[in-house]
């Protein structure tokens, strides 16, 4: 199978890189080699490379660099998905692209599923949901289906480009909020956190470990047996048609939701984190993580939702195995990278 990974530097796909390179033919691009922003430049590179998959793992991220480059994020974040996703249906390949719970307002109190309706507060929210539409808009444009709907069996096959939301992503490759407090923990004896706005982190080893499922089927026919059956049904949330005989979950499209189990603020996030380092021995500055509120961060140019969970139900009932819990994932992450130091 012939994966292709767009953002293979950073911290994402620097993780996919590393779980890949060794079970897949794997083209990797980094920022240096692929710049999104080029949009000439993208087309050129990959109507040159055999694909299968291709995972978009880059992204314009500094959420407040976006409302000062506005232009910039729509192009990286909005336009540049859709020209990935229309080279993949060319190729008769599966676009993997991911975006993030910014979609969203954080009004709601109790986590957001895929049906939700998106309404970004900042403008890096905004270009991402831009880039979720162009993606999905380009398989709609194929056959005539919603972006979650499965292909009719006799329709000429279309792979189902989807969309992964994801939360709070932290990982070895580049520093996250959890790096930054160890690193403050270390050097001083008082660290505070934003203790009223709640999320779930989400380890970049976890979403290496599920993505494969979504390989298989369509995108990647005969390349080896199907993944895992779905039971679909009224109120599942999962189209019907992903049942039909000679589908998986692999050919599940649109959107759908990843990231541990659980949820928590940043002041909790901090806190086990802290806790995790002390239980492994790590010399440590601080104990305890103090109470900040949203409202006194001023040095913030872009709003933020105040409650962004999401709901991994549709991912649950797709492969019958939920995510597991934020706590142990972090406390995973520690063990593996911070107690080898």
């Amino acid at each position: 199978m012939k994966i292709g990974i767009v953002g293979a530097g950073g911290r994402l796909g620097a993780a996919l890189m590393r779980e890949y390179q060794d079970k897949f033919d794997v083209s990797s691009f980094n920022h240096a080699q692929l710049d999104l922003s080029n949009l000439d430049d993208l087309r050129e590179k990959l109507n040159a490379t055999n694909l299968d998959v291709l995972i978009n793992a880059a992204a314009f991220t500094n959420v407040d660099l976006c409302e000062t480059e506005r232009d910039r994020a729509f192009l990286i974040n909005g336009e540049a998905p859709g020209v990935l996703a229309k080279i993949c249906r060319e190729k008769g390949a599966k676009l993997i692209h991911f975006s993030t719970d910014y979609v969203f307002d954080g009004e709601k109190r109790e986590p957001y599923t895929e049906e939700d309706k998106a309404n970004p507060i900042s403008v890096y929210g905004q270009s991402k949901l831009a880039g979720e539409k162009n993606v999905l808009a380009t398989v709609e444009e194929a056959d005539g289906f919603p972006g979650t709907a499965t292909p009719s069996p006799t329709d000429s096959p279309v792979p189902r480009h989807l969309v992964v939301r994801v939360s709070w992503v932290f990982g070895p490759d580049r520093p996250s909020f959890i790096d930054a407090i160890i690193k403050r923990a270390r050097e001083e004896r008082q660290v505070d956190a934003i203790a009223d706005k709640f999320s779930t982190p989400t380890y970049t080893r976890d979403i290496a470990e599920m993505l494969p499922r979504f390989f298989t089927g369509v995108a990647v026919a005969g390349t080896g047996g199907p993944g895992p059956r779905t039971t679909a049904g009224h109120g599942s949330g999962i189209p019907t048609g992903i049942t039909d005989p000679g589908y998986s979950v692999g050919d599940y499209g649109g959107i759908l939701h990843f990231a541990n189990a659980g949820e928590c603020t940043w002041q909790e996030y901090a806190q086990w984190a802290l806790d995790c380092c002390h239980e492994a021995g790590l010399p440590l500055k601080a104990k305890t993580v103090g109470a900040r509120k949203l409202k006194n961060i001023a040095d913030w140019i872009a709003r933020r939702p105040v409650y962004s969970v999401l709901s991994t139900a549709r991912y649950t009932q797709l492969t019958g195995t939920p995510p597991r819990a934020w706590r142990d994932a972090v406390a995973d992450y520690i063990t593996r990278f911070y107690s080898k130091k």
